[in-house]
Formats: C-alpha cells, sequence, structure tokens
C-alpha cells in the first residue's frame, strides 16, 4: 500500500486521480487543496467517507504547512497538480499564476527535498514526485506540422503557459541538481465531468440547455487533442508508480478536434438527449465572438512514450467520451453544476481544514 500526498485534489483533473485511486487502489491518499474557486469537495465526495482518505485545506505556497502535511501523511509519493489553469484568466490577472505555479511549485520542490532528505536510504529509493503539466508549454503547432513529443522546445504563449513552463524548469533543475527523485507528464486538453464551467465543453453543454449564447473564439479553427480526464487519471497514477525517475510523458488522446467541430458535436448529441421546445437545433445558439489575445492555432500530443514504456492507451474515443460527459452533466444540471453556477459549493467551503486519516 502506497501513501500518495495529491496537491490539487479537489480540482477537475486532481479529483478524477483522486477517485481512480480510492476506487481502484488499496492506497492511502491524502489531498491538499487551497480551495480556490476552482477546487470543490463536492466533487470528493464519492470517496470522502473512506477510511483511506484524508482532506487538508492548505496552500502550496505555506512552505510550514506543507512540511506539517508531509511530516504528518509520510507520503510514498507527492503527485503535483495544484495550478491555476485557465489562460482567460491568466491574461486578465497573471499574478496568481506566478505565484501558484511557479512560487508555489518551488515551495512544494523545497519541502519535498527536506522532506526526503529526511527519510531512510530504502525510503529514499521508492519516493516518487510526480509535477503535472500541460501540452501548452510547447507553443503552437500548424496544420501539418506534426505533433508534441517530450523533446519539443518550449514556447509558451500565454502567462498560463509561460508559468507552467517555468515549474516544469524548475521540476527538472531540483532533480538534477538535488538528486530529487521526479518525474513529469504535460497532457493535452481534458473533458469530463467535474469540469468547472468555465471550459469550453461544460460552458456550452449548460449554456445550450440553458438557452444562452454557445460562445466560440474567432473562427473556431483552432484545434486541440482532447482527453477523457478518467483516461488522463489512468495515466497519472501509471507514471507516478511505474515511470522512469527524471523522465517525461506526453500523454494525449489522438482526437484532435476544432473547436467548432467539438461545439457542433455537443449540439447533436443534445439535439438527440434534450431536444429544443421548438424542434431546431442547437447549432441555432452558437455566436462567433473576438479571438483570444495570442490564441494558438494546433495542439496534438504524441504519447508513443507511455504507451510504450508504460503500455497506458486511452480506453475512450471523444465520440464514447463526449457523449458520457453531455450525459453527465444533463443528469447533474440540479446537484453539482446548481451548486457551482450559484456558487452554494464555494461558500460551503469556508472553515474547513482538514480530518484525520484512519489507520
Amino acid at each position: 500500500m502506497r501513501r500518495i500526498l495529491l496537491t490539487g485534489g479537489a480540482g477537475f483533473i486532481g479529483s478524477a486521480v483522486a477517485r481512480h485511486i480510492i476506487n481502484t487502489t488499496d492506497d492511502a491518499l491524502c489531498v491538499l487543496d487551497k480551495l480556490t474557486y476552482a477546487g470543490n469537495l463536492d466533487s470528493l465526495a464519492e470517496v470522502s467517507q473512506s477510511p483511506r482518505y484524508c482532506f487538508e485545506q492548505v496552500d502550496i505556497c505555506d512552505r510550514a504547512e506543507v512540511a506539517r502535511v508531509m511530516d504528518s501523511f509520510r507520503p510514498d509519493c507527492l503527485m503535483h497538480l495544484a495550478a491555476e489553469s485557465h489562460v482567460d484568466r491568466s491574461i486578465d490577472s497573471p499574478d496568481a499564476f506566478i505565484e501558484t505555479n511557479i512560487n508555489g511549485t518551488y515551495c512544494l520542490l523545497e519541502a519535498a527535498r527536506r522532506y526526503f532528505q529526511s527519510l531512510t536510504p530504502t525510503d529514499r529509493a521508492s519516493f516518487r514526485f510526480h509535477h503535472v503539466s500541460t501540452d501548452e508549454v510547447y507553443g503552437s503547432l500548424d496544420d501539418g506540422d506534426g505533433y508534441f513529443h517530450e523533446t519539443t522546445p518550449y514556447a509558451p504563449s500565454s502567462p498560463y503557459s509561460a508559468s507552467k513552463a517555468a515549474s516544469d524548469h524548475l521540476v527538472r533543475a531540483w532533480h538534477r541538481t538535488y538528486g530529487l527523485p521526479t518525474l513529469i507528464t504535460n497532457c493535452s486538453n481534458n473533458y469530463g465531468p467535474y469540469h468547472f464551467p468555465e471550459k469550453l465543453i461544460p460552458l456550452i453543454i449548460l449554456n445550450a440547455v440553458d438557452g444562452k449564447e454557445l460562445p466560440v473564439y474567432g473562427d473556431g479553427r483552432n484545434v486541440r487533442d482532447w482527453l477523457y480526464v478518467e483516461d488522463h487519471a489512468r495515466a497519472l497514477y501509471l507514471v507516478a508508480t511505474t515511470g522512469r525517475v527524471g523522465e517525461t510523458y506526453n500523454i494525449g488522446g489522438t482526437a484532435e478536434r476544432a473547436n467548432i467541430d467539438v461545439v457542433r458535436q455537443i449540439c447533436r448529441i443534445l439535439d438527440t438527449l434534450q431536444p429544443r421546445p421548438d424542434g431546431t437545433s442547437y447549432e441555432e445558439q452558437i455566436r462567433f465572438v473576438a479571438d483570444r489575445p495570442g490564441h494558438d492555432l494546433r495542439y496534438a500530443i504524441d504519447a508513443t512514450k507511455i504507451r510504450r514504456e508504460l503500455g497506458w492507451t486511452p480506453l475512450e474515443t471523444f465520440e464514447s467520451g463526449i457523449r458520457k460527459t453531455v450525459e453527465w452533466y444533463l443528469s447533474n444540471r440540479e446537484g453539482w453544476c446548481r451548486r457551482v453556477l450559484d456558487g452554494t459549493y464555494n461558500r460551503e467551503r469556508l472553515g474547513v481544514r482538514s480530518n484525520d486519516l484512519a489507520t
């Protein structure tokens, strides 16, 4: 049984990792999360009663609190997912991205280094620091330009991607300089249940059924490689537990789609599952809006390395995954979605701090 400390575990991807660990392994899990607007304990409700689960409301920039949790929980593996991640927010207000993604990762690395040095040689041999990053650090591909590989030079375009690139470099430096046993993963765009509604897919689903406009940047031709979040969670756990120390693994869904095609596919699914009262398609609600500054044209991941070395492949196609996602949002519109949209989840997070892990 491993003991895994998961930062950002109340977020979209982090909560999927938490559910995967508690539901499919015997590992003990401690979720560490600051509970910003994107952290939602509702997303962890399914696993929160497990005797192998505990929660700590801690900011990764608070090195003393991180050290306290590490010393008390004694993890074998630290999976670092805590990050500010919304590109539009990073353009409007980059400060939080610099603070969390760069300074926060630095604080976490230093806490991990101190903890690692305190371990016995046997325990050091099994400890891992897994840093979860994004394909956006590689910049933009033109049509026909191939794919991002683990050795693709970094060329970030937004404050968000630049802050994640910086954190990647810090992790590599701490491995090379201090010998901290690190791994890095760079993933493509995730989608699936429990995704905060500011992101494209949940925004389109919820706007559509609420009769609102469906905003699409520019001409909608920007291309992303889509990865179902539960497939990503499996990959992250596999890398953290069996990946080679010092290595980087790209994780992608091999499901490139233009944004406008994603929106239209969601509309077609909704046309079947929940038709509009007037009988017309939800595509009537699509509106093209001014493009995002510095909007990257295309992202595309080559996931050959993780498939070859670790045997991971996605279980969901985009067609199966997007239908499951639409069905989940329709089924949870009056529960999880409504609590997010009206702010109930956010008000209830106040005063949350920690709970003990049963032994």
